[in-house]
């Protein structure tokens, strides 16, 4: 588990290094105010698991890992601009993400949300200059915002609200994260793809890694607003209790939700099945998302 953790935190480092370079654009900004709400959430201690999980995927398939790396960046950017609205008093209403004050609280409602924005328009922008094929960006336009839009995030935090304070059953609960949360992995998975040349039955086994490896973080995510850590977290535990949410440990338990995580876990690292050890790193970081803290 160590040696996985040294990973991650090395692969984070080279995306830390992406995304400093591409948010190097204060010269040309008309808005200084907007450019600086945008980095104080992009560099306030993510673990960059989606991009990550990019370069991986690439790395799995032998692609080109430069528009890899800029790939996950998008999609970072992207997953942070989820985070900012996500936190909004009019969302979760959330005081701080990863131990720092959340964006509204520092520069308003209104320059937070125009922060999100500005993050989730510029990772198209990045798209549009990957240099791989032009029918390649194309797929990865299609699939990175069908994930960030009205059925991958977007659908997903509305079926989230109209979950409130309602009584709802696991498949409904299900339906929720697979948008809300595993939708932008499916994305940065196949995104890792995309940057290389799959068979389509390597795209389908990617797919459905990605759709139970979301579900196991999510379920864990869960698991850690109950009995969670707060310092480890950053946050205050017990949320989706105050917003009467549903949730995994709600419906089955803290036990029943520990056992749903290790089987979605073990679905996830039986879909890789096909690659045989190549996909060795990918297997560790299912079982690493079991064990997480934060």
């Amino acid at each position: 588990m160590d040696k996985t953790k040294q990973i991650l935190a090395d692969y984070a480092a080279r995306i830390d290094a992406i995304l400093q370079d591409i948010m190097n654009i204060e010269e040309n900004a008309i808005a200084d105010t907007l450019i600086s709400a945008m980095k104080y959430s992009l560099f306030s201690g993510g673990k960059r698991l989606r991009p990550i999980l990019t370069i991986l995927v690439a790395e799995l398939l032998e692609g080109e890992l430069d528009s890899a790396g800029k790939a996950g960046a998008a999609i970072e950017l992207i997953h942070t601009y989820s985070l900012i609205h996500d936190d909004l008093p009019s969302m979760d209403n959330d005081d701080y993400r990863r131990g720092k004050l959340t964006n509204h609280k520092v520069y308003g409602t209104g320059i937070a949300i125009l922060a999100g924005d500005s993050l989730l328009t510029y990772a198209f922008h990045l798209l549009s200059q990957l240099k791989i094929p032009a029918e390649r960006i194309v797929k990865l336009v299609g699939l990175i915002s069908e994930g960030a839009g009205y059925n991958g995030i977007v659908g997903g935090q509305v079926l989230d609200l109209e979950a409130e304070n309602r009584e709802i059953g696991l498949e409904s609960l299900q339906e929720i994260h697979l948008a809300k949360t595993a939708a932008l992995f499916r994305s940065a998975i196949l995104a890792g793809a995309f940057c290389a040349e799959p068979t389509e039955k390597e795209l389908a086994a990617l797919a459905r890694f990605s759709e139970h490896f979301g579900l196991t973080f999510q379920i864990v995510d869960d698991l850690l607003d109950v009995i969670g850590d707060e310092q480890k977290l950053g946050k205050k535990t017990g949320s989706d209790k105050v917003l009467n949410k549903a949730t995994y440990p709600q419906l089955l338990g803290i036990n029943g939700a520990r056992a749903s995580a290790e089987k979605s876990a073990a679905l996830a690292k039986e879909s890789l099945e096909i690659f045989g050890s190549k996909a060795a790193i990918l297997n560790d970081l299912a079982d690493y998302i079991i064990k997480r803290q934060s």
